[in-house]
């Protein structure tokens, strides 16, 4: 869960991918990124937690604070699992609304990874993404 809002976190992951100098860097915080998500349990990897339109095997598991949805993901790809574990970063600990108002699509551009991700992975965000939003109502 987290206190700092939207634009914090935005900011904050953008400083962080601003000190490294190229793409491939860039890829490696992220698999690294991708390290430090929790792993979910074999018993939540089912058919009704998988994103479909993912070429790589991923997991999102979405509970409730309250208000606040919180998010879980987990996947067998390394960047596909970092990947994961930013767009759980941005949107977990937030409303509906606040997810709703979160162009992630907008904060991978600003950190330098949109324009280097494959058609694939471009689509399984895509997919992910759409899951979050949905699940955001």
């Amino acid at each position: 869960m987290t206190d700092l809002s939207i634009q914090d976190t935005v900011e904050d992951l953008v400083d962080e991918f601003d000190l490294l100098d190229d793409w491939e860097q860039r890829y490696r915080y992220l698999i690294d990124m991708g390290k430090a998500l929790p792993e979910l349990p074999e018993a939540e990897r089912t058919e009704d937690t998988r994103v479909k339109g993912c070429v790589s095997q991923v997991w999102l598991i979405e509970e409730r604070d309250g208000e606040k949805h919180i998010f879980r993901a987990d996947s067998d790809a390394h960047i596909v699992r970092g990947l994961a574990a930013l767009l759980v970063r941005l949107y977990s600990g937030r409303t509906g609304e606040q997810i709703r108002s979160i162009d992630a699509r907008d904060v991978l551009k600003r950190i330098g990874l949109a324009e280097h991700l494959s058609p694939q992975r471009s689509n399984g965000l895509a997919s992910m993404i759409g899951r979050i939003q949905a699940a955001a109502g």
